[in-house]
């Protein structure tokens, strides 16, 4: 649903940007992708217990990560984002999420090694459970209902029951979330990130990759740095970076209701957060200068991810720089680009160019998995590991050549044995996504596919390193 409002309570200038706001300043704007709860008073009753319940993260770190992501704007670091399209209450599960952090921490690794640089890895996780969609309704067999939104909302079943907007759902997500990021920073800090252990497995996948030997030499060559190390006396004791790692969260800030319940004020800076979540990001479709998610996201002191796509106009984008960022502070915002393989060349290079000649510092990602979903001829989504890997390339030539740093990757992906994206070094085919096919939104790369994508980004940084020194 979409509400317009009056011409002053929807225009807005970059100067005015500033001033006037409050985390419920968004409710007076333009807005989009939002539910229609049935029951007001239940969703006000819903927003203050949520409103009292703990902060699921805290300002320290937030601030703490925007540090690591003015970092790789420069080429000091390397990003790593990954998780899943949308969290599912039905998949919550400590195997999951351990299978998803693990897959994580092997390519993060790889990454290292072939970037030199460390990498900050942000997961897709603990909040991630609405999703935009492209129309209000669906209609199956001449039944119209509304859109599943995503468990935070409505659920995905068909029927006029799982579709009503639910209040208490956004509880179900908090609780969830808690409990995910309660495991993940106990696999952070309690020794299942230790290096050593992590090559392990690396090496394990190498073994039974098909390109083997086309990967065994990395992996060697870090199986070999570590244990150098090791000789010189570095280990979880004298360095305890070796036995564990800092680890993000992120979602998608598209529930206004629930990003303001946990919009918190720092005791610390006096700053406003949302402390839903270390990293936040707006999408194609909640992107719009003059609308909600722009006006709360402008207030909270979270680092900001902009998903930039072939539609992106580049005036649009630069007002939203000066509304999100004014101050233009390294490590406030992400653009993540999403064009699609075969138009990353035709769109990316402009939108690159004018905000380089702009003057402002941001961090560039590329996000491979949104521009390239594809139906097979029985209907079914996927996306082809091929395409993936070229709008990567694509994008790493494209800011090499305007003379940008390309700050990391953002994945849709999981850490389970699924048959949702064709290609990789086991050439699945549309052929085998019936085998293990359990997305219900977008399809993702398996850890298998995932690894493979970690090992071939990690040459091509490895390549471009080498080209560099040899032209210094």
């Amino acid at each position: 649903m979409s509400v317009t409002l009056s011409p002053s309570a929807s225009l807005r200038t970059a100067s005015s940007a500033a001033a006037n706001w409050s985390p419920e300043s968004w409710r007076s704007f333009p807005i989009k992708q939002v539910p229609t709860y049935p029951d007001d008073a239940a969703l006000k009753a819903v927003e203050a217990r949520l409103h009292r319940y703990p902060p699921l993260v805290f300002a320290g770190e937030a601030r703490r990560l925007r540090e690591h992501l003015a970092l790789a704007a420069s080429g000091k670091a390397f990003v790593l984002q990954g998780g899943n399209c949308a969290e599912s209450f039905s998949e919550f599960s400590a195997d999951f999420v351990r299978d998803t952090f693990r897959v994580l921490l092997q390519m993060a690794v790889v990454l290292t090694f072939g970037a030199k640089v460390p990498v900050v890895k942000i997961g897709r996780i603990a909040g991630q459970y609405a999703k935009p969609r492209s129309s209000d309704t669906e209609t199956i067999d001449g039944v119209s209902l509304p859109s599943y939104r995503g468990d935070i909302i409505n659920g995905p079943a068909f029927t006029a029951a799982d579709r009503i907007p639910d209040p208490v759902r956004m509880e179900t997500a908090y609780f969830q979330s808690a409990s995910v990021l309660n495991l993940l920073r106990a696999f952070s800090r309690g020794g299942y990130a230790n290096l050593h252990r992590v090559n392990r497995w690396n090496l394990g996948f190498v073994e039974r990759s098909p390109l083997a030997e086309r990967y065994r030499a990395l992996a060697e060559r870090i199986d070999e740095t570590l244990a150098f190390m090791g000789a010189c006396g570095i280990n979880s004791v004298t360095a305890p970076q070796i036995d564990e790692t800092e680890f993000y969260t992120s979602h998608e800030a598209l529930l206004l209701q629930y990003e303001q319940a946990f919009t918190r004020v720092d005791s610390t800076s006096g700053e406003w957060y949302d402390c839903s979540a270390h990293f936040l990001w707006i999408g194609d479709r909640t992107r719009q200068p003059e609308g909600a998610h722009v006006e709360f996201l402008r207030g909270v002191r979270n680092p900001i991810g902009i998903k930039v796509g072939p539609t992106t106009q580049i005036d649009a984008l630069e007002n939203l720089l000066e509304i999100l960022n004014p101050a233009d502070e390294a490590g406030r915002i992400t653009l993540i680009s999403r064009m699609g393989a075969t138009k990353v060349q035709d769109h990316l290079p402009s939108l690159v160019r004018a905000v380089k000649g702009t003057g402002r510092t941001v961090t560039w990602m590329s996000d491979p998995m949104h521009g390239n979903t594809i139906s097979t001829a029985t209907n079914v989504k996927t996306r082809s590991f091929e395409a993936i890997l070229t709008e990567v390339q694509g994008f790493f030539d494209i800011l090499t050549a305007e003379g940008v740093v390309p700050g990391g990757v953002h994945m849709e992906m999981t850490g389970q044995d699924v048959t949702e994206c064709v290609g990789g070094a086991h050439q699945l085919t549309e052929h085998d996504l019936g085998a293990r096919y359990e997305t219900f939104c977008d399809p993702r790369l398996n850890a298998e596919q995932s690894l493979e994508l970690a090992f071939l980004i990690a040459e091509e940084l490895n390549s471009r390193a080498r080209s560099l020194k040899k032209a210094l």
